[in-house]
């Protein structure tokens, strides 16, 4: 359903860009009301026509954030699974050979102490 809000929004976009070569070539006065009823905007139509492509394309680059979000929520799930996966994986190995990890050596055991350094 989303594809073919997408594709309308394309569409009315391309509208609105003929609509502005047109407006181009025959500069007229619009006037916009703007809400409440507290007056109103005067703008030349290539201006208002731009106005409303720029909010058209807004509306299209909303219409992508939510699939674009869910597919990294997607990605970022996969990339903990797989390390859960292979954390248990390895567990299993090790007590099914009989084999404990290698402790890491930590940075104090490997520093000389004083009486090394004389």
């Amino acid at each position: 359903m989303r594809l073919v809000q997408f594709i309308q929004v394309l569409l009315l976009l391309t509208l609105g860009a003929y609509l502005l070569l047109v407006a181009l070539e025959n500069p007229t006065l619009v006037r916009l009301p703007l809400p409440l009823g507290r007056g109103e905007l005067s703008l030349p139509m290539g201006w208002a026509v731009a106005l409303f492509m720029g909010l058209g394309a807004a509306y299209a680059g909303l219409l992508l954030l939510p699939p674009l979000w869910r597919a990294g929520q997607r990605r970022r799930r996969a990339v903990r699974e797989r390390a859960a996966l292979e954390g248990r994986l390895t567990a299993a190995l090790q007590a099914r050979l009989g084999t404990l990890p290698a402790p890491l050596p930590e940075a104090d055991a490997l520093a000389p102490t004083p009486l090394e350094k004389a």
